[in-house]
């Protein structure tokens, strides 16, 4: 035997017995490497990505009291009756300085002059609430709270402070003209109670 064949079969002996062999991996099936995908896949309960809305959560409370031409029935009554109302009492306060009340497309806009600025008051269509900016007290959005008996009838309450439109322009706009007023005689202004007394 010559000596080249003799080393060949050396090593060949030395592979076998530390088993060093060298075997390549299969290759992986369409089918397999889909199934290691999948596995490798958190299941969906650890998945932490998930879409957020930009409306407020109480907006979705609001949006299921009442539908949606209630609420434009409703946002009508109470804006076209407080601006009759803002005009009686612009017209019957002397003491304010070139006041102005302007309607149109669902905002109410009412200016007092100077130092008391101007109150904006808007219909929320898509969030079903009335918006009030006050000089005095700042942004709210007010939900309408039906009565249980009839969902045409309610008043809008803010439910941070769980204050009404009405109380507070009640509260600010008294102030503002240094008499008392009667905002609770407008339509949608004042709580509905049951029979026990609570608020319904």
């Amino acid at each position: 035997m010559s000596f080249a064949v003799r080393q060949v079969i050396a090593r060949w002996s030395r592979l076998v017995t530390c088993n060093h062999w060298i075997i390549p991996n299969p290759p992986i099936s369409c089918s397999r490497l889909q199934e290691q995908i999948v596995v490798a896949q958190p299941p969906s309960s650890t998945n932490h990505y998930r879409s957020y809305s930009s409306m407020n959560p109480n907006d979705f409370i609001a949006t299921s009291l009442i539908d949606s031409v209630t609420f434009v029935t409703v946002c009508s009554d109470t804006l076209e009756s407080l601006v009759d109302y803002f005009e009686q009492i612009i017209d019957e306060t002397s003491t304010l300085k070139n006041p102005d009340v302007t309607y149109g497309d669902g905002v109410l806009t009412v200016s007092f002059g100077e130092p008391h600025g101007t109150y904006v008051i808007n219909r929320q269509l898509p969030n079903r609430q009335i918006w009030l900016s006050s000089p005095t007290s700042g942004p709210k959005r007010y939900d309408f709270i039906p009565d249980k008996r009839t969902v045409n009838e309610g008043y809008w309450l803010y439910r941070h402070d769980g204050v009404t439109l009405h109380e507070l322009l009640q509260q600010e706009i008294s102030a503002i003209v240094g008499k008392q007023l009667d905002f609770f005689a407008l339509p949608h202004s004042q709580r509905t109670q049951d029979k026990t007394g609570q608020d319904g």
